[in-house]
């Protein structure tokens, strides 16, 4: 089953949703902000995706810029900052198998599966 980590209020993961929608591939969804993700899964995403854990922050977000911008963090401190303060995730994460991709653009999707 295809997992999407989903943001309602952004774009890009609504795009993502409609081009698995349009598709007819069946999907689960995962609000990530309602339900965010623990440290385990912090980190098997970042394994999935292939991903540094700095790769995964969205470096634009006030949280980052207020809290952690400018500072010098482990993997693990940057790990655990996704983990306390989700919306610091990029999105939307399409999972399917051992694979993830963030779907920006869409076409991401399509080269996952």
């Amino acid at each position: 089953m295809i997992k999407v980590y989903h943001n309602p209020r952004c774009k890009k993961s609504r795009e993502g949703i409609a081009f698995l929608d349009d598709a007819q591939i069946d999907f689960e969804i995962v609000k990530y902000l309602e339900t965010p993700p623990n440290i385990h899964e912090v980190k098997e995403l970042l394994k999935k995706l292939c991903y540094t854990p700095i790769q995964l922050v969205r470096k634009n977000e006030a949280v980052w810029k207020e809290n952690f911008k400018g500072k010098e963090m482990s993997d693990n401190e940057i790990i655990h900052a996704l983990a306390n303060f989700p919306k610091l995730i990029e999105r939307p994460i399409v999972v399917y198998k051992n694979k993830a991709v963030v779907a920006r653009p869409t076409d991401a999707i399509q080269e996952l599966l």
